[in-house]
């Protein structure tokens, strides 16, 4: 199927992603958003992925690493990595994009408690 006929990324994309991540690094959740996640992606659109993580890294350097795991990807990817206390403070301060990729977005992964 051509990438820009899709309307969402397969079962198998999704899992790849997770499981990629996953095994480089502690996610507490991986959330789809954008184009993407809402059923709307044009021919050039990108897959959008907000991470939450535990990390002393700054957020460039987060970036840099997430994406590297992806330097075979076939579609452009762009990722946000924000650490638990950065999203909290995030929504604390009314963060309008923080919350409607917490209350809109597809959660692909999210880290069982307990």
């Amino acid at each position: 199927m051509e990438l820009k006929k899709m309307k969402t990324l397969s079962k198998k994309t999704r899992k790849r992603i997770v499981e990629r991540i996953n095994s480089h690094f502690k996610p507490e959740k991986i959330i789809l958003f954008g184009s993407y996640a809402y059923g709307t992606p044009k021919k050039n659109s990108d897959v959008d992925l907000f991470i939450v993580m535990e990390t002393e890294d700054k957020p460039s350097k987060r970036r840099i690493e997430i994406s590297g795991l992806f330097r075979d990807r076939q579609m452009p990817m762009d990722f946000i990595v924000k650490t638990p206390s950065e999203v909290k403070e995030r929504l604390l301060m009314g963060d309008f994009f923080i919350n409607r990729i917490l209350k809109k977005g597809e959660v692909l992964y999210e880290k069982k408690i307990g």
